[in-house]
């Protein structure tokens, strides 16, 4: 997964000429992965949110409070005059929580309940969110089809999620296990291609690696560190179990970016679209740094434990 974006995103600035008039699949192509990708959810993760709320209301608080404010503020210091830039960068932060979280969270034993309800509160709200949050922090600045956006978010992520869950609900454990492991490699070709195919819109913005490119690269890898961080620091403040502070880090810190890309090509000027692409090299790579400083955090924890139960009376 941290190779897979990246090399994605230079194969679509390499064969951009080849790729740029693929764009209208995009949609299609991104409504079937999240099809796929639902299909391990189901509507008993909606009642649990709903009985134990305060995890998923810390969720997003980071998801679609803090961040966005935070990447609204950092773009007017760092890229003051340049509306379409913030636009980006804000963009880059108020889609929902992305899909892969699960996978992260699984990985790094984290909850996956929580993560499964985070995931589908967010992707269900996000029509009304993501237009909502651009209007309050860019609208001002940047021309928006608001209506189009709802659109596009219903028809890539909202719809194709329900279906997902329902087949997920009515049929037999083992029939869903099969279509879910058909499904897969499809999918994991199908981000590539999405990837791909919106680096290769925005290639003429990303050719040339100049000084403007490098702050925007490290402007956005800093706004994303920051959702992690801050994850991890709220459920550690909040004193909540270990496994529900685990997917509180990985929904609060990674975002549908692919998503957002789609977005960003379809609905706004290309250079919108730079901080999100950019973004897509570092989503993986930051999800599996911060799994490696969750280990290390955990085998310290379990060295301190072990200690201490060795000392004599």
């Amino acid at each position: 997964m941290p190779l897979l974006t990246p090399v994605s995103v230079i194969c679509g600035v390499l064969l951009s000429e080849h790729l740029n008039g693929f764009a209208a699949f995009v949609p299609w192509i991104f409504a079937f992965m999240t099809f796929a990708g639902s299909l391990s959810a189901n509507f008993q993760s909606l009642k649990a949110a709903v009985v134990h709320p305060l995890p998923l209301l810390l969720a997003l608080f980071v998801l679609h409070i803090f961040m966005p404010v935070l990447a609204w503020g950092t773009g007017h210091i760092v890229f003051k005059g340049d509306p379409l830039t913030i636009t980006g960068l804000i963009l880059g932060v108020v889609i929902p929580t992305g899909i892969t979280s699960m996978i992260w969270a699984a990985m790094y034993k984290g909850n996956i309940g929580l993560t499964l309800s985070v995931i589908l509160v967010d992707t269900i709200l996000s029509p009304f969110i993501v237009p909502f949050s651009l209007s309050v922090l860019a609208g001002a600045q940047v021309e928006m089809d608001v209506a189009g956006m709802m659109k596009g978010l219903f028809g890539m992520v909202v719809i194709p999620s329900l279906l997902g869950m329902l087949v997920n609900q009515f049929s037999s454990p083992d029939r869903t296990a099969r279509l879910s492991a058909n499904c897969a490699p499809f999918s994991k070709m199908g981000l590539a291609a999405v990837v791909a195919i919106n680096s290769s819109v925005v290639a003429p913005y990303l050719n040339s690696v100049d000084f403007r490119f490098l702050t925007i690269a490290v402007t956005v890898f800093a706004v994303a560190f920051t959702g992690y961080i801050t994850a991890w620091f709220l459920g550690k403040m909040m004193k909540r179990p270990q496994e529900e502070i685990v997917a509180l880090i990985f929904t609060g810190g990674m975002r549908n970016i692919s998503a957002g890309a789609v977005l960003a090509t379809s609905f706004f000027p290309a250079r919108v679209a730079v901080p999100v692409v950019i973004g897509m090299l570092f989503q993986q790579i930051l999800a599996a740094l911060y799994g490696h400083l969750l280990a290390r955090s955990e085998s310290k924890r379990a060295y301190q434990l072990d200690n201490k139960t060795s000392l004599p009376s």
